[in-house]
Formats: structure tokens, C-alpha cells, sequence
């Protein structure tokens, strides 16, 4: 239990870095072309979902190779879609620091991963994190996987839209990267922005 009664998750640090050296160096199998992120901010438990256009990066004539994406031990898996369709729990291996889709399907294709995190749990300040009744985020230089199961290294490049959801109450600012492209209402008091 934390100072003020509530129970606090315990969040395992993340493993020592290992180092990369170039010689051992592979491109990824799959590269990331654009990223939809939502982030639905509650003050118990926040859900982020992430769209991905994927491209395959592997030999033309090779079969598709299983696709890793980092996670981490807080950031738990609700929902995975391939081209709009529910995975099947045996098309994919959910361990506490990665997701593996055990066969994506060959050329280019959507992946959407819903994953449930509490960010005023998280003292990383990596990743989702909430700071002085603020959400931020940190995310360089593999913080991503704190928010959501992805392709977390620093090969893999991608346009990025974000949208954000609160209470307009308690959160009146919502900001991201980039440029302002939507903002409204929503029901029950709350709002968006899309950047």
C-alpha cells in the first residue's frame, strides 16, 4: 500500500543495457509506415490504442517471419487485430516484455494493439507516466514499449498521429507533437484533440 492507503503497483526496473555492437547489426524484418495512437486517460486505468501500417522488410521470396514487438511488464495486452480481424490467443505469445504474431500475413498489413495501462503507477518516468497531476510521456531511447507493444528500437521510423482523450475538467490542456488537427467534446464531460 502507498502512503495514502491506495495499493501502488511495483513496476520491475528495466534490465541493465546491454550493448549493440554494429557488427552484429539487422535490419528489422518489418518496418513501420504510420502509427495511430488514442490515448483514453482515466485516472484508474488508461487505455491506448495503437494502429500500425506495417511493410515487410524481409527477402521477397521468403516467408513471413514472426513479428516481435517490445513490452514491458505494466503495460498489459487487452486487444490485438490483424487487418481488422481478432487474433486468436494461439496466433500470438504474450510475454511480460514482448508480443510476438506468430504468422503475419505476407506484404504490407494493419496491426491494432489495445493495451490497459496505470500511469500514476509507473516511477520509470519512462513510457505513460503521470508527474505533478500531469500525464507525460518519455519515450526515447525504448520508452515506447511503455505505452504500448511496438517495434521499440531506433531503426524503425514512422509518421505519427495522436489523439487524446480526458476529463475537460481535470486535464483542459491536452498537447502532443506536431500540429493541432482536431478538438472537441465528447459525452460525460470529456474531450479530444488530435494532433
Amino acid at each position: 500500500m502507498g502512503a495514502s492507503g491506495t495499493a501502488t503497483m511495483e513496476v520491475e526496473a528495466p534490465a541493465k543495457p546491454q550493448p549493440i555492437f554494429r557488427a552484429d547489426y539487422k535490419a528489422p524484418a518489418y518496418l513501420v509506415d504510420t502509427v495511430h495512437l488514442t490515448f483514453d486517460l482515466n485516472e484508474d486505468v488508461t487505455h491506448v490504442t495503437s494502429k500500425l501500417s506495417l511493410k515487410p522488410n524481409y527477402a521477397a521470396d521468403g516467408a513471413a517471419p514472426p513479428l516481435l514487438l517490445h513490452g514491458r511488464d505494466d503495460v498489459k495486452l487487452v486487444g490485438l487485430k490483424v487487418a481488422g480481424q481478432p487474433v486468436p490467443e494461439s496466433g500470438y505469445e504474450a510475454a511480460p516484455r514482448s508480443l510476438t504474431l506468430l504468422a503475419p500475413p505476407a506484404g504490407p498489413f494493419e496491426l491494432e494493439v489495445v493495451t490497459a495501462l496505470k500511469p500514476q503507477d509507473n516511477s520509470l518516468l519512462e513510457g505513460l507516466y503521470k508527474s505533478g497531476g500531469n500525464y507525460c510521456t518519455q519515450c526515447e531511447a525504448e520508452g515506447f514499449r511503455g505505452i504500448t507493444c511496438f517495434l521499440d528500437r531506433p531503426d524503425v521510423m514512422a509518421r505519427y498521429t495522436t489523439r487524446i482523450e480526458a476529463d475537460a475538467a481535470k486535464y483542459p490542456v491536452l498537447l502532443s507533437n506536431g500540429n493541432l488537427k482536431e478538438e472537441g467534446q465528447l459525452e460525460g464531460g470529456r474531450h479530444y484533440a488530435v494532433w
